[in-house]
């Protein structure tokens, strides 16, 4: 893949285990220029610890071109990071959105006893939140641009443990497939990569540990994916390789998707 002369926003980067910094080292690494976002700190937070934890990691590269804060659910932050982008970048190619959250205190719970603030809370940050950035995206990308969002398999199936995150997932795939049709004319592709657990910190909060031992023995492959797997296959969808690709949910996941029963599971359950 090659990124040279590519410019785009990394939306979403928590820490050095996210796969958003997965994506946007191997874009980078191929010679593209990444902006960054970071969720705001809090006023009372000297350390600004959200922001020490990006810049810890785009500091080291030179084509790391800046770090600004977001809240993904205002939208005046979302107008103000497109305008700064612009005045940075002119235009862009790629947009990377890997924005996702749900109370912890709702995932606990039983996806009927959701609380309704709670679901809309994760329906606004996980879902809507696509949209908005993609009609920001709109007008400042350059044609044959890709924007790609972060999904997983409970979006299509019922993962217990997932809960309400999986309906959001489901809800994300559907805005993915509208918003691919809207930017269409516009030669602006819209897909959504849907990674197998990994140790991130929105697994650990979903309970990946158990989701990685499950997938070991199920997958076709007979393995966990690693982050430098989805990191290429996240970069290829927002790459010049994947045009003609849109509308699409690509699994990296071992092709633990296409297993219809527990396969070489049920070994370890006889004996």
């Amino acid at each position: 893949m090659q990124f040279q002369g590519k410019k785009g926003l990394i939306l979403g980067v928590a820490n050095e285990n996210s796969i958003a910094w997965a994506i946007a080292q191997e874009i980078m690494n191929a010679g593209g220029m990444c902006g960054f976002t970071h969720l705001p700190d809090r006023p009372d937070d000297e350390r600004q610890r959200n922001r020490r934890r990006v810049s810890q990691l785009t500091d080291k590269y030179e084509n790391a071109a800046f770090l600004l804060p977001m809240d993904a659910q205002k939208d005046d932050d979302i107008r103000s990071v497109f305008e700064q982008t612009t005045e940075e970048f002119g235009k862009i190619d790629f947009v990377l959105h890997s924005i996702a959250f749900a109370d912890r205190q709702d995932l606990g719970r039983d996806t009927i006893e959701t609380s309704r603030a709670g679901f809309a809370l994760a329906m606004d940050v996980s879902v809507y939140t696509l949209l908005a950035c993609a009609n920001a995206a709109k007008p400042i990308m350059n044609p044959g641009g890709a924007i790609a969002a972060m999904t997983y398999f409970g979006g299509e199936k019922c993962v217990p443990g997932y809960n309400v995150m999986g309906i959001c997932k489901a809800a994300l795939e559907a805005a993915v497939r509208y918003a691919a049709y809207d930017l269409g004319p516009s030669d602006i592709r819209v897909n959504a990569l849907s990674a197998g657990p990994v140790r991130t910190l929105a697994g650990r909060a979903a309970g990946v540990e158990e989701m990685l031992k499950l997938y070991d023995k199920m997958a076709p492959l007979g393995r966990n994916i690693t982050h430098q797997e989805v990191g290429r296959t996240g970069a290829f969808l927002l790459s010049d390789l994947s045009q003609g690709i849109t509308g699409e949910i690509l699994h990296v996941d071992g092709g633990y998707n296409a297993m219809g029963s527990p396969g070489r599971l049920l070994d370890d359950l006889k004996s």
